[in-house]
């Protein structure tokens, strides 16, 4: 019977047993041919004649013990060479212990010369290793033949990480990939061959993308230098080659790799960002043992603020969301944290003050975050009142509540649309900002964070256009000039952290975004990430700028300037003052208009001068 005909099974244990017997016999005839210069002399015969018994029964015994017959072949690995070694070495000691017994206390005579111990032990232990070899390579031929491998692929690492990847992908030939050669940023290694793969440099990664042709970069470098690999990243990108991420290693599963944990790299990676530096001691001593509330805890902003605050070990976390199914997911994400931190979750409305009023007389948190708002500008422009009523209401009732309660810290989540807003939603969080920071200074220290898109995050551009490429497009981008600062999620919470921890008290803090993003840029890098081709396999159409939407954002005011801080991405606005009574009118103006959207704008724009309605149905209250 034939490989191909049994190639479906594995091979019974007794076969495999047989066949090691086999090579061990084989080995000893060879390693006395061999000593002997194959001429063997009669009286070593002899001398094999009455020793063979005790010979095989010594070897199958430990052939038996180390179990090395019950292994699959095609499946052979490092681990079952090192049994078969352990094993040899372990049977050939044993016989050489039984000849030097029976030399000094029987007859003066060894039942195998010791040289021919040693031949065997290493004739039957490259013949053991080299017959599975042979049969795994054949079979992975046979069932997965190169010439059927489509995919050619680089290794991004010629180190550790790198040579585990490439051993998982020639284990599983299902993936269907076949390693043509490592790129590593260590000129040393650049020339060399890894397992029989060529290493080359990043530097000449353009020109070797050219030649090789590979169809994916698998990143795998552990603790890679953030320029260099941004390089890698860049790269790729401009020739259209999609990338796959090696996890982390305490993800992997018992400490091995494979295929089925790569992923695509995130998409925040392909831009261009400095890797943030916090002050986590500040921090930690803002947080720990204190009493958290968090409002929208469940959004994306929210969530992350939870996850962060948990490394430092606040006292209790109030977790307020209207959202049922996001907070229900966020209390399973964090099931592992109540062991050592009370977490309590509360489906609630900020605008229901009364409800407020009890969770926080209740609880007296000492630190509150308040990033619950309506955020998306379409729909807030289409349902003012309501945007009004949560952003600028409900921010109203919680601080007026931090105040009363004496909540030592009240950090307010805010946008860059709150900069000379040219919509509803930007106007009332430049409001809900205005009434912020009008608060006396006192018991309670008001810190107001403002940042821009959140890459990521619910609603955002880039879960939106990955859907469109799924569907095959078209990708759909409002304006070909259009440009947004983004920010991860991680990001933003962690300077949310930093700005609450140096926070003296009715501060807005700004945080530098780096540079402005085309979003027609973006989209063009997403196409290319994805290994299509723009106009080819993908259409970008411009549908047109929505109701409020601005082309450019902004992060200060015209008439704001900035001081800086200890972090270089965080900075403080100085902002123009308003009396807490001018603001308090204005507020109170705003509430008893309650139900008349027109009303309402127009006394937002009485507070806020610089708010200018752009392509909205509220334009004609700027011709007033």
């Amino acid at each position: 019977m034939d490989l191909l005909t049994i190639r479906a099974r594995f091979a019974p244990r007794w076969l495999i047993l047989c066949f090691d017997i086999a090579i061990i016999l084989c080995a000893l005839v060879l390693a006395y041919a061999l000593r002997f210069d194959f001429k063997v002399p009669s009286n070593e015969w002899e001398l094999l004649k009455k020793s063979a018994i005790l010979f095989f029964l010594v070897r199958i015994a430990a052939l038996v013990l180390w179990r090395t017959y019950a292994g699959v072949i095609r499946y052979t690995s490092t681990q079952d060479a090192s049994r078969i070694l352990r094993m040899n070495l372990a049977a050939t000691i044993a016989l050489f212990m039984l000849g030097l017994l029976r030399n000094l206390l029987v007859d003066s005579t060894y039942f195998l010369p010791t040289s021919i111990l040693i031949l065997e032990f290493f004739i039957s232990t490259f013949m053991m290793v080299a017959y599975r070899l042979v049969i795994k390579l054949v079979f992975a031929e046979q069932n997965f033949p190169k010439k059927n491998r489509k995919e050619k692929v680089y290794i991004y690492g010629a180190g550790e990480a790198g040579l585990i990847m490439k051993r998982s992908l020639d284990q599983d030939m299902r993936t269907g990939m076949e390693v043509i050669a490592f790129i590593d940023d260590d000129r040393k290694k650049a020339g060399k061959n890894l397992e029989g793969v060529p290493i080359k440099h990043t530097s000449d990664l353009n020109r070797h993308i050219e030649s090789d042709k590979p169809a994916q970069v698998i990143m795998s470098i552990m603790v890679p230098d953030p320029k260099k690999r941004q390089a890698v990243i860049d790269t790729c990108v401009e020739a259209g080659i999609p990338m796959l991420d090696v996890p982390p290693v305490k993800q992997w599963i018992k400490g091995e790799l494979s295929f089925k944990q790569l992923k695509p790299i995130p998409v925040e990676d392909i831009l261009d960002r400095d890797v943030i530096t916090l002050n986590k001691s500040a921090i930690a001593k803002s947080i720990e043992g204190k009493r958290i509330m968090i409002t929208g805890a469940a959004g994306s902003i929210g969530s992350e603020i939870c996850r962060q605050l948990i490394h430092y070990s606040p006292e209790s976390l109030l977790l307020v969301d209207q959202a049922e199914s996001p907070l229900h997911a966020l209390s399973l994400e964090l099931a592992e944290a109540e062991a050592r931190i009370a977490i309590d979750l509360i489906l609630g409305d900020i605008t229901d003050a009364s409800h407020m009023r009890s969770l926080i007389e209740k609880n007296r948190p000492q630190v509150l975050y308040h990033a619950a708002a309506y955020k998306h500008v379409p729909l807030v422009e289409a349902n003012a009142v309501e945007g009004i009523k949560t952003n600028v209401l409900g921010t109203r009732s919680l601080t007026d509540l931090a105040l009363e309660f004496k909540v030592e810290r009240f950090v307010l989540v805010s946008t860059d649309k709150a900069v000379n807003p040219t919509n509803v939603m930007g106007a009332t969080k430049r409001a809900a900002e205005i009434y912020v920071q009008s608060r006396p200074a006192g018991n309670t220290i008001f810190i107001t964070t403002r940042f821009g898109n959140v890459l990521g995050s619910n609603g955002s551009v880039i879960p939106l256009f990955k859907e469109q490429i799924e569907k095959g497009g078209p990708i759909t981008v409002t304006h070909p000039d259009i440009e947004r600062y983004f920010m991860t999620i991680p990001e933003a919470s962690q300077l949310v952290l930093e700005a609450a921890a140096m926070g003296e008290g009715n501060n807005i803090f700004v945080f530098d975004m780096g540079k402005p993003v085309k979003i027609l840029d973006l989209a063009k890098k997403l196409i290319r990430l994805s290994g299509l081709e723009l106009d080819k396999d993908i259409e970008i159409a411009f549908s047109g700028l929505r109701p409020g939407e601005k082309i450019k954002e902004e992060v200060l005011a015209d008439l704001e300037d900035t001081l800086p801080t200890h972090n270089k991405r965080v900075l403080i606005a100085k902002t123009r003052e308003n009396t807490k009574e001018e603001v308090n009118s204005f507020i109170m103006r705003i509430e008893n208009s309650a139900g008349d959207d027109f009303d309402q704008i127009k006394i937002l724009k009485e507070m806020i001068p610089e708010f200018k309605s752009n392509n909205s149905k509220y334009d004609s209250l700027d011709k007033v």
